[in-house]
């Protein structure tokens, strides 16, 4: 005689809500651990980035002439995360790198984009 599935649970679930949700909550906990353990290189990376992306946009923009979102096309490998801005008023580009670190250069006449001082 064949047996019939248990009418309390749906044929083919693998996981209940609590194990589905306890899998989450191990995920979210592990990413947030890696993101601990690693928080001084991707702040170091980060403001690198942010720098050096100031520095040439700011420098394609004010010295080359070029538009901004021309400049963009200038961004290396790896650094689409970083985000530009500029303000014409100043000459001056901001780039910014979300939740680590931004940077600013400005243009001077006969220095060219000089970055301002960095605040740990």
């Amino acid at each position: 005689m064949a047996k019939s599935p248990s009418p309390t649970r749906k044929r083919g679930a693998r996981f209940g809500l609590n194990t589905g949700l306890w899998l989450l909550v191990f995920i979210i906990a592990a990413l947030g651990a890696a993101v601990w353990a690693f928080r001084e290189p991707i702040k170091g990376y980060g403001s690198i980035a942010s720098a050096y992306s100031a520095r040439v946009a700011c420098s394609c923009r004010f010295v080359a002439g070029r538009s901004l979102d021309d400049c963009t096309k200038d961004k290396l490998a790896g650094m689409e995360a970083v985000t530009l801005s500029d303000d014409p008023a100043t000459q001056s580009v901001t780039a910014r790198f979300p939740l680590v670190a931004d940077a600013t250069a400005t243009y001077r006449k006969g220095y060219g984009c000089v970055l301002e001082k960095w605040e740990e």
